[in-house]
């Protein structure tokens, strides 16, 4: 094979790949339009300030997760503002003080993500998620994780978790993480990618407490997922956004978690119509075949 003909063969291969993956991301882009899975981080905020008893888990872990987030975002902007300024500057020229900030407040996000969620919110965020869960009148779906007392707030009603709650930190997400760290040598673009894969992450597991609860196994849920993919990384995207804003991240690490809930029970409360729906039909078929 000559030179030239290599060359047309390896830009016929290029092309066809970019293709494939435009039109990926043509589908995901139509399925997360769709499903308006992007919204539910915002009416989580709308909901969480209107709903008062959703507020006590938070309350509960306020003081010291605001120290935490405090004391990261600041050791972060002093100690390595600099140094990836100096780094970013010879990529993204001028655009550097703008997507040097951006990279810090997403890695700080990450720094308080993992020690929060690990060491001081685990059980305030299980709380908040299976409250709105309840508040939502979505009670018999929580009672497969825990028990429900007859009277009270939606918060007050919560009683013995009888599953595991959300799983911990992976080290594959920080692995996936760091990995996606040089995409901030791209300027403007490359930062927008950084943010979008990791809300991709992210999304991938907002609804896991929701999967437990439905007992879904491993297969399910993957199945699951990927048929919502789109959904899940517009989800995750809008909340990693949330996520970035300094100080102010611990109100919307509960306000996501919220909007999560309130997406489940918005899923549940379908399939139960559907159910509804097709079964006086089923009934109806089943007495015709006799």
């Amino acid at each position: 094979m000559s030179s030239s003909n290599f060359v047309e063969s390896v830009q016929a291969k290029a092309q066809e790949v970019a293709k494939e993956d435009f039109d990926r991301a043509k589908i995901l882009i139509n399925d997360a339009a769709r499903s308006g899975s992007y919204l539910y981080p915002l009416k989580g905020i709308a909901y969480f300030a209107t709903h008062k008893s959703l507020w006590r888990p938070l309350l509960s872990r306020l003081g010291p997760t605001l120290a935490l987030s405090a004391g990261v975002v600041s050791s972060m902007f002093f100690f390595t503002y600099l140094p990836q300024l100096a780094i970013l500057v010879f990529v993204n020229g001028p655009l550097a003080v703008l997507t040097t900030v951006l990279l810090i407040l997403n890695e700080s996000s990450t720094i308080i993500s993992i020690i929060s969620k690990n060491f001081l919110l685990q059980d305030a965020i299980l709380d908040t998620f299976d409250g709105t869960l309840v508040a939502r009148n979505a009670t018999d779906i929580v009672t497969e994780g825990r028990q429900i007392k007859p009277n009270g707030d939606p918060i007050a009603r919560l009683g013995k978790v009888l599953k595991s709650p959300f799983s911990r930190f992976s080290p594959k997400a920080l692995v996936r993480y760091v990995m996606y760290l040089p995409l901030n040598f791209i300027p403007v673009v490359g930062t927008v990618a950084f943010i979008i894969l990791n809300g991709r992450s992210r999304g991938a597991t907002v609804h896991d407490r929701y999967f437990q609860l439905k007992r879904y196994s491993q297969s399910q849920k993957s199945a699951w997922l990927s048929e919502h993919a789109g959904a899940y990384a517009a989800f995750g995207t809008v909340a990693t956004l949330l996520d970035m804003i300094p100080v102010a991240s611990i109100l919307f690490t509960f306000t996501n978690t919220v909007g999560a809930a309130l997406w489940a029970a918005d899923i549940e409360a379908k399939e139960n119509e559907m159910a509804k729906t097709t079964a006086p039909g089923l009934q109806e078929t089943a007495k015709k075949a006799e």
